[in-house]
């Protein structure tokens, strides 16, 4: 947990472009975009068992719940600032474990999932316009929540590019599931990204998203204990820029939450975190969209 406020305070200190805001928690209404009613309620009110608990791994409070709900709304906030400036980041999230009726894997509820929905609807109640969206996760789990949550939606195309033999156990289906050896290093890793994007441009043709949701996590990094892959620093650095240019030359407005990061270093897995705030306000200042600094959402923890 202290990852964050180490994080946040790296980036005042070291990114000036960046543009911190706090983050709003995300209402009932929006959560429900993804979640069934019931189980917003019950966590909420903090009437889940405890095996329910268990299987998310923090203890209930409603501090953890306006925590997660401050998450959820930092990602609909960086949604709504890449829309409007080509590119945005916020500062945690990435809870792409939290079903539609449970929560899992450190995750109450599904940030990408809701911003998601949330961005489509308002698209269409403001501009009356379908808007695609496409979710590229490079978290080193699957993202099983998020492929289940939006499995039936044409509309939002998922991409997981994860540890084969990581957590968890039984995988959901994306629109396009990558599975990577455990150990794989940056050549190998590269090679498949370059494959995956390629075959996610291929299959949308000329009918390209109009916003991406990048889940950039710090686990695939060699010094993390959950990770089990071997990228380096610069390996993650080069992978963030590949999928950055990636969306720019396609004029795709990008949303990066940071999602995982366990490293038996805690310094190790924030810089690789900045890494990814600081190759986002790259490619904002190359955006051909609109020119400027990037936005962060910022989440603030009140645990």
């Amino acid at each position: 947990m202290p990852k964050y406020q180490r994080l946040r305070d790296r980036v005042r200190e070291e990114c000036p472009q960046v543009v911190l805001h706090e983050a709003p928690a995300a209402t009932d209404g929006e959560l429900a975009l993804a979640h069934a009613p019931g189980y917003i309620d019950d966590m909420s009110a903090g009437r889940l068992s405890d095996a329910a608990m268990r299987a998310i791994g923090f203890p209930w409070s409603q501090a953890m719940v306006e925590r997660a709900r401050r998450s959820v709304g930092a990602t609909v906030g960086a949604a709504r600032a890449a829309l409007r400036d080509g590119v945005a980041a916020q500062l945690a999230g990435g809870t792409h474990h939290a079903h539609a009726d449970r929560g899992a894997g450190f995750c109450v509820f599904n940030d990408t999932a809701v911003a998601a929905r949330l961005m489509q609807a308002e698209a269409h109640r403001l501009q009356r316009r379908l808007l695609r969206v496409l979710v590229i996760d490079l978290d080193v789990h699957q993202g099983d929540g998020t492929a289940a949550i939006l499995r039936d939606d044409d509309t939002v195309f998922t991409l997981s590019l994860h540890g084969a033999r990581n957590y968890p156990a039984r995988k959901a289906r994306s629109d396009l599931d990558v599975e990577l050896p455990d150990a794989c290093t940056d050549e190998r890793y590269l090679e498949a990204l370059d494959a995956a994007l390629e075959q996610v441009w291929c299959r949308h043709g000329s009918t390209l998203p109009g916003l991406a949701i990048f889940l950039a996590g710090a686990d695939p990094h060699e010094g993390d204990r959950l990770g089990r892959l071997k990228l380096s620093a610069q390996g993650l650095a080069e992978r963030d820029r590949r999928v950055f240019d990636a969306l720019r030359q396609r004029a795709i407005p990008a949303a990066v939450t940071m999602a995982g990061g366990y490293g038996t270093d805690i310094d190790a897995t924030v810089a690789v975190h900045l890494r990814t705030i600081e190759e986002a306000a790259r490619s904002a200042a190359l955006w051909p969209v609109q020119r400027g600094s990037a936005v962060a959402s910022m989440e603030q923890s009140h645990s």
